[in-house]
């Protein structure tokens, strides 16, 4: 049975992990950089590099460890090669070029987004290509035609902020500390979703995309009116976020004949809020809901080594010249989205 050792470093998590090519997680070790960002409300990119460098060789050793595996018993190198901060994606990408180099095995350099586009199948071995893909992450959020390895058809994408941005920066508006969506997502347990009047951008429109650029400025303005509660915002915030979400997802699903499934990946996929209404969605078109676990849905290295064994079991392989990736859109061929720039 094939085996793939997965390295993650694209934004502030390092992690290793051992998958085999059926699907079993054979070894996973994450290291979180939450207390070293904490103090500056979030990602900064030199200290994340910095500490990509200290934590990977220890975690790769450990995962091999917990698996009772040495380098030699690794069949492919998968590693995370964008997009991502280019720092952190550079550690991860070296090393994992250094340790096929030096032990003889085939390299998969993996989008990160492809990562969490194929989590899915990791977590549920049935289901087929092509499904829609939801992606809603920190830094992108995309509604995706997933055929298979390597190819993905773009329907919509963010013209502004990501949803999970707007997390975020609505959880520093609020004063709830960082992480923010997780602590946005507390808040709003407690508030009235109705409270607070947020616009939904680009909801009901032809236009197929997301925009959350002016929800977080109507955030900010309802914080300074001083007029509502931190878990009404909080709420209010969440609800629209969900509309904008399901009203483009609908519309993608009018669009998308012979999907097998409705699926979502990334780091706002963590949502509960955010699963039972697009779970809503699917029964209403009579599809399968799949999401990963919790932990698979933010940054982990057993999606990489999953989406490694994925694309080394259809002969995608790359050679010790792939350059690591600031930005790396999983359907290059799509039409730029208005406003979208690079994030497209």
């Amino acid at each position: 049975m094939t085996i793939i050792l997965g390295l993650e470093s694209s934004c502030d998590e390092t992690a290793a992990a051992l998958v085999s090519a059926d699907g079993r997680i054979l070894a996973h070790r994450l290291a979180t950089q939450e207390e070293a960002h904490r103090p500056y409300g979030g990602v900064v990119p030199e200290i994340a590099a910095r500490a990509h460098v200290e934590a990977l060789s220890p975690l790769i050793a450990a995962a091999l460890a917990d698996a009772k595996l040495t380098l030699a018993d690794v069949d492919v190198i998968a590693a995370t090669a964008g997009p991502g901060l280019i720092g952190g994606v550079m550690v991860g990408l070296v090393t994992g070029k250094a340790l096929a180099h030096a032990a003889g095995k085939p390299l998969i350099a993996v989008n990160h987004l492809e990562g969490h586009a194929l989590s899915p199948r990791l977590a549920d071995p049935t289901l087929q290509f092509p499904y829609l893909l939801l992606l809603v992450s920190g830094g992108h959020c995309q509604l995706l035609h997933v055929k298979g390895p390597g190819a993905y058809v773009r329907l919509a994408t963010t013209i502004d902020d990501a949803a999970g941005e707007a997390f975020d920066k609505t959880a520093k508006l609020l004063g709830l500390g960082y992480p923010g969506g997780p602590q946005v997502e507390k808040a709003a347990a407690l508030g009235d979703p109705k409270a607070v009047p947020l616009p939904r951008p680009l909801i009901h429109t032809d236009e197929p995309h997301f925009s959350f650029a002016g929800l977080k400025s109507a955030v900010m303005r309802a914080v300074q009116s001083g007029q509502y509660s931190t878990k009404d915002i909080a709420a209010s915030f969440q609800q629209a976020v969900i509309d904008c979400l399901i009203d483009r997802t609908r519309r993608a699903l009018g669009r998308s004949e012979g999907v097998t499934a409705l699926v979502v990946a990334g780091g706002v996929a963590a949502n509960s809020s955010v699963r039972a209404a697009l779970e809503a969605l699917a029964a209403a078109h009579d599809l399968p809901f799949v999401a990963p676990p919790l932990w698979l849905c933010t940054d982990n290295a057993a999606m990489i080594a999953w989406a490694g064994a994925e694309r080394y079991a259809v002969g995608l392989i790359d050679d010790l010249t792939f350059p690591a990736r600031p930005r790396w859109p999983l359907d290059p061929a799509a039409e730029k989205a208005r406003g979208a720039g690079v994030k497209a």
